[in-house]
């Protein structure tokens, strides 16, 4: 990826802390050159735990207290990227750079089944007619330099929506030179894209993507003589398709369909129950077995608590693994503990083949944590 956009100018990957926060991987991320995208202090902490330098951070919130603000300018600072016209005036210390999230509204919709929504329906972005006036708050609170910013999708895979949503994010760094004689440094088009979490799926076109924007680089500099580096925020694209959720065949249960019941549930995985998400399963040796439609569900008392509904699979029995694809993002970070569930650890396998843990497996005593006040209430309450 690095390589491929390197040639459009100046590039540049923040990866998506919130798709997998986990050090040992953004570790190896910040080696391969990328920075990263914050949106929370613990995720500010993570990136400067394993050495990302403030200009390596960029801190793109929404519905932002002062509290993070001045967190996220702690220890020199990061690139903050504002979501709305009025957080100008509360932050407290205006950076010499600073950057603003761009909403094009009906400018740029996109699909409304797109998991965000359509433009005029997010919470997210400074609206178009408010755009320039925003950098001009910024400026006169003594801002110097500037970025530009949007992210309207998500897991977009046809390349041609991320080149237009470029191309608008172009011309607004060209309204922003010609009403405040400002010349944006970078031009950041988010995240979103797409995976296939389908076998069938088409691909994200890279390739083609970073032709056509180069394209739209060379000839924005042609027109106005100067040219904006080039950022995304890449999360999913990144490390998604690199992990399995393994889980095991507890039960077989009968309904009025057919259930397979497994020891992991949407604690560990919420994509399917919280956008009716797909994500591929595999059943190790079971080749050759008959086929059977089944759903594949976890142990919550919530009916949505389910990896796949009326799925084709081979015939399972207790003590099968499924190997769930495509939950190298979004899988474990959008955990939680309903129910008591605990969160499953986490594996990373390198190269040369050999496994090491990088996340253990939470417990009972982590679930009962934050209740410790000096007491420990679990084992008070069991005398």
């Amino acid at each position: 990826m690095k390589g491929l956009l390197g040639e459009v100018s100046e590039y540049r990957n923040f990866f998506a802390v919130k798709a997998l926060p986990n050090p040992k991987i953004m570790k190896i991320l910040r080696e391969e050159g990328f920075g990263f995208d914050c949106s929370s202090m613990p995720e500010l902490d993570l990136s400067r735990s394993i050495g990302a330098e403030p200009s390596d951070i960029m801190f793109t919130s929404n519905n932002t207290s002062e509290a993070e603000y001045a967190w996220a300018q702690m220890l020199g600072g990061s690139i903050l990227n504002l979501d709305d016209k009025s957080f100008v005036a509360k932050v407290p210390v205006m950076p010499e750079l600073v950057c603003f999230r761009h909403n094009p509204g009906e400018l740029r919709d996109v699909d409304e089944k797109n998991p965000i929504g359509k433009t005029t329906d997010q919470k997210y972005g400074v609206r178009d007619d408010q755009i320039v006036e925003a950098y001009r708050l910024a400026r006169e609170r003594g801002a110097k330099r500037f970025g530009l910013h949007t992210m309207i999708c998500s897991n977009e895979r046809a390349y041609v929506k991320i080149v237009e949503t470029t191309r608008v994010l172009l011309d607004v760094a060209r309204r922003l030179k010609e009403e405040l004689g400002i010349e944006v440094e970078f031009v950041n088009v988010g995240g979103g894209f797409g995976i296939p979490y389908k076998p069938t799926d088409e691909t994200f076109d890279l390739p083609a993507f970073a032709s056509e924007a180069k394209k739209l680089f060379d000839e924005f500099e042609r027109n106005n003589g100067w040219r904006p580096k080039l950022f995304t925020e890449c999360g999913r694209y990144v490390t998604g398709p690199h992990g399995v959720l393994v889980t095991s065949v507890i039960n077989r249960m009968s309904k009025y369909h057919e259930c397979v019941g497994v020891d992991a549930c949407m604690s560990a995985l919420m994509r399917p129950a919280m956008y009716d998400a797909y994500h591929h399963i595999y059943v190790p040796g079971a080749e050759g077995r008959p086929i059977e439609i089944v759903d594949v569900v976890g142990s919550l008392c919530e009916n949505c608590d389910k990896f796949a509904k009326q799925r084709e699979l081979p015939e399972t029995r207790e003590g099968d693994l499924l190997v769930i694809a495509n939950t190298g993002a979004h899988g474990i970070a959008m955990g939680f503990n309903y129910n008591g569930r605990l969160r499953p650890k986490e594996l990373l396998l390198r190269s040369d083949g050999s496994v090491e843990l990088i996340r253990r497996e939470e417990t009972t005593e982590d679930y009962f944590r934050t209740l410790d006040f000096g007491v420990n209430v679990f084992k008070l309450a069991l005398v």
